[in-house]
Parts: structure tokens; C-alpha cells; sequence
């Protein structure tokens, strides 16, 4: 039984809290309950805690009372508290207190050909910042609520638009065709109030719909715009507003009021004259509403009519039976289109379609019409479609219409349920009484919420982040992050790596990569080419002039500019240049008759750059090339040759390695107007190395041991990252607490590591197994993440792990505390080990810094060859480093950073190289050969050679080796075979010969001296 407590306050009363209390010496109490507004008695809407929560916790006994502020006051004259749950051991009971303060306000009524007009007074003094703000309510989902016009032909409008409001700005001179500037919010055409702001300030804008804010960034010709008058409406037009408004306030003036002493066209009432529309919404699978089927005329003329609005592509709209076994009618949703299908024993005898996109969760008209033997179904009229049939058989309705589903004694429902709202029901157009049904006077119905409609937008505002798209059904968002860079629920983690270097620690050789510095932050990615040929790692950023460029002189031109667009946002380059621990350009000025200072200089560093007067290789405002500094200038009395004006060439080059400097936006060149005059210059790329966050550690030595920073601000979205290793089996590497909410990461064992976290609905664990152990003293990467939709979790490469969140439960991760790092509060279960790189949605926390004044805490973490070193292939030699490792080649017949690159070479015929080792013993003390560097310093006790060819050349020596002892071995190819000669102490020359092999040949030969 739908049962309800509702209270007439007598008027419109702002509301702020509620209490409630069990039934006094009773068992009677309520243990959860929903809350109900309406200004009228009809149209109720549910209050929602988090834009999610429907329910309120009630009382856990009889004589203790429990509060609630609301979130958001409420301003309405009903109230309507719905029992959910009670002691079982009692019935419904309870003493109920509302708490508020009375509410007045100025209201105006327009009936879409009525407006309001406001001229501002030529002496009213003009503010800095001008503020707009009112609350409406309406049916309709377009209309003009307020337009604002001022000078040259330029305005601005709050428009609604398929119940979303856009800001609109028009400019008459140049095009008919407003701009839009902004859209927010959704189904605004529920009846409710709805409370817009728009704030101004000069080009800067807020608009703030509800509880949601947008900001804007007004076109430059609003520079200077003074608004002239404002209306609620324009001249009667299709798209005028009709519904209420309130409290409509420019600045601190009351429009509504003034209003009733100046112009106002059409019908305009100062008060809020509604129109009764009752809802009903079907929330479930135990949805559905009967109705009588009505009596058709002889005729057989019949029609019923409604209006719907859901998320769903799919769902049963109505059904009823066909009179004398004839079949049954089903008319449903399938792919967002309607379906009208007649089945009988399983067999179609009609089958119609009608509409499309019809899950917009707009209202969308239906009408099923039967005339005279021709059968009609419309969505909405001109604007839909239509479909018509002339079945053989009368198409009227046994007994029951059975609207969103069939009671459970009725057959098996063949389609999807319906979930969504109708209203406006008619049958044999006549209006059907929701009330009624309400009452039990008409009809039967099972879990529906009548004379409410309660579809929620769970896209607006859109919880999909960095451009995700949103699309939604009744109960779930889903956020396509295609395109976007990013990945997860809703598009929070980011798919690329922070730097060039990380990407080398994945295995990468030099390329193009796609770097994303803050990871989940509001930077977007970037493309770089990521240069790994040299110890150091690269990230090279292009611009679009990096070759040498010559300029002419010219009489007319005293000074050539040149700028410089870089191949990323302006975001992005000032990202990537701070997260770097070098960055370096170079700067090539070359000069015949041309002075550089003070006739040249060159802007550098964060937006359209500063202005710099010193050159490659010199310091900042030293006004100084590189010759200056090091005393080699051409000419002693200057300290850059070009400020010699020789006519020989002349160059200033050198590298701009002051981070604050670059990069280079813009080069200006002088003194090149003089006949003989003539200047080149280069700008190089921006090359920057080491990646500051990505080696960022510290060491816990013990496990009381922590680090701490401010408290983590995590509320909607919440992305952890870092990487540890260790050689204990367990201990906490991350935790914050708040007063009931909390959010930890540990490992729980030697191959298991948990993310668990409280937001309200009680604590969620997330957990991943790994068949290795962790405490391996092996770099281990840990990615967790949670949202409004799910938490994952991520351990190295093995596949995630993720916990849904209830679809109607808390989402707001509320923290108060400290947020400790490799340890808790409590300085129980602490974390022994190195936490590396640990970044907290998209910011990496300094540990190094922190750690250097904390006691039981070093800064970084030596060891990394354990995990990196099988990088280095074809006996490579990990070589340690502070921040990473090296890949040493010199034992190897490869190169490269990973020792990965074959080194060969191509011999002519009569061609070779020698190479001279060094004697075991100083033998040779009168050698003239100088000793290459391999093995120098070497005693051997063996010798492993290895080598691949091809070739069609025989014979051939490939290799031969001799020592000062006469000794010799000989690797050689002769009439398609190849031999191998050698000779040893004490032993006469042999011979082996290995059988032929065909085109490519690869042999490893090993040979042990003796």
C-alpha cells in the first residue's frame, strides 16, 4: 500500500531541516523514510541528498529524535514523508518537525504572447559587474525567458531549448543566426522552479543553472557593452516563454515589481496561475497501470493517446487483448523507435513503425487511432511520424489496457519493461483521472510514483571528464571515452605515459609518443618524439621554422620578425618544460655588416614570452653571447662577435638552457636595412631530459615510519598511482580518514594488494592476486581508481580488478585529515620499502622533499637494475644510476639504448679492419701500435666470438686473430665451405671443415685458450 504523511504549511515556506521521533512509549518508528515537495498538492518532487540519495535514515528506537539539514533549503506549501521501512516489532509511527522561515517573493505569470519590458534609466549609475538572477517554472521545453540588448546591434538571451537553457548572444550587423556560448541543465520543463544567475564582469561570465556553474569567455566586442533593457519575452512568437517567473532581479533592482508601474504587453498576471498535469512513472519490472479499455462505437472506432518520456531504447508501452481471441497488440519501444505489433498463437498479423530517437527523454505524443477500418498510430503529430494499416479485423480492446507492463497473473510480458514516465492519458478521448487511480477509484496499478514525474538526467551535469561522451538509460551513465586520451567509467585515467622517460622504462625505443605530464589533470595530451639514442632520454618539441634562415637586406625594413609556433598547446609546453629537470634550446645568430644588440634581442618563456638580450651559451640579462663569457670574441671590445660589424661572416651560437626563458616564441632582427647588411638564424628545437616526478622516492625503513601531506580532495573522482618495492609481506602505502569516510591502499599480503574506501554506503574493497611475490625487491607498479560509477584496481599487468558502486548510494568522498604516506595514524601496519613516483589525480607529491625532514624516512631509492636490467639485451650490462639505469654496450656487438641495434658494415673486396689488443703481458714494449679499448685492462682466460655475414664470395677470409706467440685462428670460406684454421702452444696447425649452407649463413664459433 502506497502510504504517505503530508503537511499543508499553508504557504510557500522555505524549508531548511527535518526531524523525526518514534511514537511516544511505542515500538512505532520509522527506520527510513522519502521526502516529498509541491507547491500545489500536485506535481510532487522527490528530494535527493547528492543529486543521488533518495532516502532519508530514520530512528532506531522510539524516543530518540534525528535531524537532518537539508543540503539545498526548499522552497514549497506541501510536504510529503513516505515510509520506506519501520520496526518490524511495531507499525508506521512517528512525531514529525519541520524547520524553515517564511518566503516572499514577486511572481509573474506570461502566457507565451506576453513579455515584460525594463529600459535602464540614462542617470542609473553603471557597476563593474552586473548580475541577472530570477527562478522560473515551466511546462514547455523552448522559450525566450530573458533577453538583455544594449549597443551596435549586440544582445544576449537566456533561451530554452528541448528544456536545456542556453546563453545566446546575437549580433544583427553580421548574421541573423545566434551564437550559442553556453548550455546547461536539463529537463527544465518539470513544472519546478529552477534558479538561474548569470554574472558579468567586463568579457568574464558565469552562468549558474541550479546548482551548477559554467563559466565564459565573452567575445571581445562585449568589452564595452552596457545592457539597455531587458524583457522576460520578446513580441508573440513560437518560441516566447509561457509558464512563471520569480524574483527577477538585475543588479539590486526588482524588474517584477518595478514592472507593474511600466510597460508589459500582452497578458501578464503577477501570479503563478499552473496548470494541473499529473504523472505517473514506472521506476520498475513491477511497473504497470490498467485502465478500461472504453467502448468502441458500431463503427469499431477507438483510440487512446498519452505522452511518454524515458532514457531507454527500448520498453512495452501498452498492451491489451483483441476481442474474440483475435491476438494481442503490443506497442512498444525497440532501437528508440515506436513498434505497433498484432501477434496471434505466435504468428504477426501487423506489424508498424513509427518515429526515431524517441529515448531523448523529452515528452514525445503518442496516439493509436482505429477509424472505419483504417488503423493510425502518430508521435508527435507534424513533427514525428505516422503509420498507417487496414487490418481485416476491428483493432479494439477486449476488456483492459495495460500501460508499461501486465499484472503478474496476466502472460509473460515478450519485450523489455518500460521505465520512464506518461502523462495525459487519454481513452476514447476521454482524460483518464490519475488522481482516481491513485485513490483505487479506477483501475489497478503496482509500483508506480503517480502525479510525479521521476526521470533524472544522470548526463547534466555530465560525469564523463576530458570530452567523454555521455549517454544514459533510466538507471545508468555510460561515458564512450573514444578519442579522448582517457579511459575508466568515466573517462578519468589517463591511457598515455607522463614522459618520455617513462615510456623507455616500458622497453620503448626512439619515436613519436603521445605524452599526458599530469595524468589525469586538466592538461591534455601532447605528441612528442622521444629520442633514446644518447645516455640522457629526450623529449623533443618541434616548432615550425627550425631550419637555418637567411635574411636579406632591405632598405624599407628596419627589423624582421619571425615567430614561432610550437607543435602543442601552451598548456602542454609550459607543463612538459617544469616537469623536466633540463630543458635547452638552441640559438644560432650568424651576421656579415649587422650589429646584434642593441639592435636585436629575442622573447622567451610563459605565453607571448619576455623580452631577453642575452644569447646562446651566456646568462640571463648578462646582455652577453657565449664568446662574451669564455673571452674569445672576434673583437675584445664587444661581448658577441656580431657586434663587431665585420664584413667577414660572424657567428653568436650556443644553447638557452634557463628553464624560465623558454621556449623561444619570437626572434627580432635589426640593423638589417644597411646596403651589404645580411643576417641568418636558427631557432632549434626544445629538447628537455629527466623526468623530476618519475624518479621521485623515499625510502621507509621502518614501519612506524610515514610521511605526511594536507588532506586529499578526491570528492567525485580519485586516481592513485605509484610504484613500490619492498621485501616485506605487508604494510599500508597510503591512507586517509575522514570523520565516517576513509580511502587506503595496502598490501595485505606478499601477493596481494587491497584498495579499500568508505564514501557513506560502507567500506568496498577492491583486491588483486598475483601468482609472483611482491616482496621481491622489484619495482611494482599499483594504479587504483574511484568514481561515481565503479572503483579498479591495477597491479603491473595484470588485468584490473573493479567494484561497481550502488547506482543510488553516497558519491562524495568526504576527508578531513592528513593523507599518510607509507604508514597510518596510528602507526600500526606500516609500509618497509620505496614508494616511487606517487601522483594523486594527475599531482605528484614531492616524497623526497618531505622525506628529507623526516625522521625514519630517506629520500629516493637506489636499486633499480633488479627491475629494469633485462632491458638491456644481447649482453648489455646494467649500469645503476641515481635516477634510473644505462644500458652498457661495450661488451656487446649491438648498440642502442637497450643494446638492441646490430653494428655491421659492408666490406669491398681487399677490404678490412684491424684491431690491436692489448698484450696480457708488456711484451711489445716497443710497439708502435697503439691498443684499442677493448678488453684493456682485461686478463682473459677465454675468448667468445660471434659473428653473422653474407656473401657471395668465395674464398674469403671473415676473421683472423694472432698473438705475439705465433698463435693463430682463421675463419674463412673456400669453394662454398667454410674452414676453420688454427693453431696452438705445443700443437700443429688443424683444419675443420663445416658442411655448405646456402644463401644466409649465421655460425657462432667458441673458442677456450688453453
Amino acid at each position: 500500500m502506497y502510504q504517505w504523511l503530508e503537511v499543508d504549511l499553508g504557504e510557500r515556506t522555505k524549508i531548511t531541516a527535518v526531524a523525526t521521533q518514534g511514537r511516544y512509549g511505542s515500538s512505532d518508528w520509522l527506520i527510513s523514510y522519502l521526502l516529498m515537495f509541491s507547491d500545489t498538492g500536485h506535481n510532487w518532487q522527490q528530494y535527493r541528498q547528492e543529486d543521488s540519495i533518495g532516502f532519508f535514515p530514520g530512528n532506531s528506537n522510539a524516543d530518540s529524535v534525528v535531524q537532518y539539514k537539508l543540503q539545498q533549503p526548499v522552497v514549497a506549501r506541501f510536504l510529503r514523508l513516505i515510509p520506506l521501512d519501520w520496526n518490524l516489532s511495531g507499525r508506521i509511527g512517528l512525531r514529525l518537525e519541520i524547520y524553515g522561515c517564511s518566503y516572499t517573493s514577486d511572481v509573474v505569470s506570461l502566457d507565451g504572447s506576453s513579455s515584460l519590458v525594463y529600459r535602464l534609466s540614462p542617470g542609473l549609475r553603471r557597476t563593474p559587474r552586473e548580475v541577472v538572477s530570477l527562478k522560473f517554472k515551466t511546462l514547455r521545453n523552448s522559450g525566450i525567458l530573458v533577453q538583455a540588448e544594449g549597443q551596435e546591434g549586440l544582445s544576449l538571451s537566456l533561451e530554452l531549448e528541448r528544456g536545456k537553457l542556453l546563453l545566446l548572444l546575437r549580433d544583427v550587423t553580421l548574421s541573423s543566426v545566434p551564437q550559442r556560448l553556453v548550455s546547461l541543465g536539463s529537463l527544465l520543463d518539470d513544472q519546478h522552479w529552477h534558479h538561474v544567475v548569470m554574472q558579468r564582469r567586463s568579457l568574464h561570465l558565469n552562468l549558474t543553472v541550479d546548482k551548477h556553474t559554467e563559466k565564459v569567455q565573452m567575445p571581445a566586442k562585449f568589452s564595452h557593452w552596457d545592457m539597455e533593457q531587458s524583457f522576460s519575452s520578446l513580441k508573440p512568437t513560437r518560441r516566447n516563454f509561457h509558464g512563471c517567473l520569480e524574483n527577477l532581479l538585475y543588479n539590486d533592482l526588482n524588474l517584477i515589481e518595478l514592472a507593474k508601474h511600466t510597460d508589459r504587453q500582452g497578458n501578464v498576471t503577477f501570479s503563478c496561475a499552473e496548470p494541473v498535469s499529473v504523472a505517473v512513472t514506472f521506476p520498475g519490472p513491477q511497473s504497470f497501470l490498467q485502465l478500461p479499455g472504453g467502448m468502441a462505437s458500431s463503427w469499431g472506432d477507438w483510440s487512446v493517446g498519452f505522452q511518454f518520456r524515458t532514457w531507454n531504447k527500448a520498453g512495452l508501452l501498452l498492451t491489451f487483448d483483441l476481442p474474440q481471441q483475435g491476438g494481442v497488440v503490443w506497442l512498444y519501444l525497440s532501437e528508440a523507435r515506436l513498434r505497433l505489433q498484432i501477434l496471434k498463437d505466435g504468428r504477426v498479423l501487423l506489424e508498424l513503425t513509427a518515429g526515431s530517437a524517441l529515448n531523448d527523454g523529452q515528452w514525445h505524443l503518442v496516439e493509436l487511432n482505429s477509424r472505419r477500418g483504417r488503423l493510425t498510430i502518430t508521435v508527435d503529430k507534424e513533427g514525428g511520424g505516422t503509420a498507417h494499416a487496414s487490418p481485416s479485423f476491428p483493432i479494439t480492446p477486449q476488456s483492459h489496457l495495460f500501460f508499461g507492463g501486465k499484472s503478474g497473473t496476466e502472460c509473460r510480458n515478450p519485450f523489455n519493461i518500460f521505465q520512464g514516465c506518461m502523462r495525459l492519458l487519454t481513452v476514447d478521448k476521454q482524460n483518464v483521472d490519475l488522481i482516481m487511480v491513485q485513490q483505487k477509484q479506477l483501475g489497478n496499478y503496482s509500483n508506480l510514483q503517480i502525479d510525479m514525474c521521476g526521470i533524472i538526467d544522470r548526463c547534466s551535469p555530465s560525469r564523463c571528464e576530458h570530452g567523454g561522451r555521455c549517454s544514459q538509460s533510466w538507471t545508468v551513465f555510460h561515458c564512450n571515452c573514444s578519442d579522448s586520451g582517457y579511459s575508466g567509467a568515466t573517462c578519468h585515467s589517463s591511457v598515455y605515459e607522463p614522459s618520455c622517460e617513462a615510456y623507455k622504462h616500458n622497453g620503448n625505443t626512439s619515436g613519436h609518443f603521445c605524452i599526458d605530464v599530469d595524468g589525469s589533470g586538466p592538461v591534455k595530451p601532447q605528441l612528442v618524439y622521444c629520442n633514446m639514442t644518447e645516455e640522457n632520454t629526450w623529449m623533443v618539441i618541434q616548432h615550425n621554422n627550425t631550419e637555418l634562415s637567411r635574411v636579406r637586406p632591405s632598405p624599407a625594413i628596419k627589423q624582421h620578425s619571425v615567430h614561432f609556433d610550437y607543435m602543442t598547446e601552451e598548456e602542454q609546453l609550459l607543463a612538459a618544460i617544469s616537469q623536466s629537470e633540463h630543458c635547452e634550446q638552441e640559438l644560432s645568430y650568424h651576421c656579415r655588416m649587422s650589429q646584434g644588440s642593441p639592435f636585436s634581442w629575442w622573447l622567451g618563456g610563459p605565453g607571448s614570452g619576455h623580452l631577453q638580450t642575452y644569447w646562446g651559451g651566456a646568462q640571463p640579462g648578462s646582455r652577453q653571447c657565449a664568446c662574451g663569457l669564455q673571452g674569445d670574441c672576434v673583437d675584445p671590445q664587444h661581448y658577441c662577435n656580431c657586434d663587431a660589424d665585420r664584413l667577414e661572416w660572424a657567428e653568436d651560437s650556443g644553447l638557452l638552457v634557463h628553464k624560465e626563458s623558454l621556449p623561444v616564441r619570437s626572434l627580432v632582427l635589426g640593423d638589417v636595412q644597411r646596403p651589404g647588411s645580411e643576417v641568418a638564424y636558427r631557432v632549434g628545437p626544445l629538447r628537455c631530459h629527466g623526468d623530476k616526478n618519475f624518479w621521485n622516492a623515499a625510502f621507509f625503513d621502518k614501519e612506524t615510519s610515514y610521511l605526511h601531506f594536507p588532506t586529499f580532495h578526491g570528492e567525485l573522482s580519485a586516481d592513485i598511482s605509484f610504484l613500490f618495492k619492498t621485501t616485506a609481506s605487508s604494510g599500508v602505502f597510503l591512507e586517509n580518514l575522514g570523520i565516517k569516510d576513509f580511502i587506503r591502499i595496502e598490501l595485505s599480503s606478499s601477493t596481494q594488494v587491497v584498495f579499500s574506501f568508505d564514501v557513506g554506503n560502507g567500506p568496498l574493497e577492491v583486491r588483486v592476486e598475483s601468482s609472483v611475490p611482491l616482496n621481491d625487491d622489484r619495482w611494482h607498479r599499483v594504479r587504483a581508481e574511484r568514481n561515481v560509477k565503479e572503483a579498479s584496481l591495477r597491479l603491473d599487468d595484470l588485468p584490473a580488478a573493479t567494484q561497481e558502486a550502488p547506482a543510488d548510494g553516497h558519491f562524495h568522498l568526504q576527508l578531513n585529515s592528513q593523507l599518510f604516506i607509507g604508514g597510518t595514524a596510528s602507526r600500526q601496519k606500516g609500509f618497509r620499502g620505496c614508494i616511487r613516483s606517487l601522483q594523486l589525480n594527475g599531482v605528484t607529491l614531492d616524497l623526497e622533499e618531505r622525506a628529507k625532514i623526516t625522521p625514519g624516512v630517506q629520500p629516493g631509492c637506489p636499486g633499480h637494475c633488479s627491475s629494469y636490467g633485462s632491458l638491456c639485451q644481447n649482453q648489455g650490462r646494467c649500469v645503476e644510476r641515481a635516477n634510473g639505469f644505462h644500458c652498457d654496450c661495450g661488451l656487446s656487438a649491438y648498440t642502442g639504448v637497450f643494446c638492441h641495434t646490430e653494428v655491421s658494415a659492408s666490406f669491398r673486396s681487399g677490404t678490412s679492419v684491424s684491431y690491436t689488443f692489448k698484450e696480457p703481458y708488456e711484451l711489445m714494449r716497443n710497439s708502435s701500435a697503439l691498443p684499442s679499448s677493448i678488453y684493456s685492462d682485461m686478463t682473459l682466460r677465454g675468448e667468445n666470438v660471434s659473428l653473422s655475414f653474407r656473401t657471395n664470395q668465395s674464398p674469403a677470409l671473415l676473421l683472423y686473430v694472432s698473438s705475439y706467440y705465433r698463435e693463430y685462428l682463421a675463419l674463412l670460406i673456400n669453394n662454398s665451405r667454410r674452414h676453420f684454421d688454427f693453431k696452438l702452444p705445443f700443437s700443429a696447425s688443424r683444419s675443420l671443415i663445416k658442411p655448405a649452407l646456402c644463401c644466409l649463413i649465421s655460425w657462432k664459433w667458441i673458442f677456450f685458450w688453453c
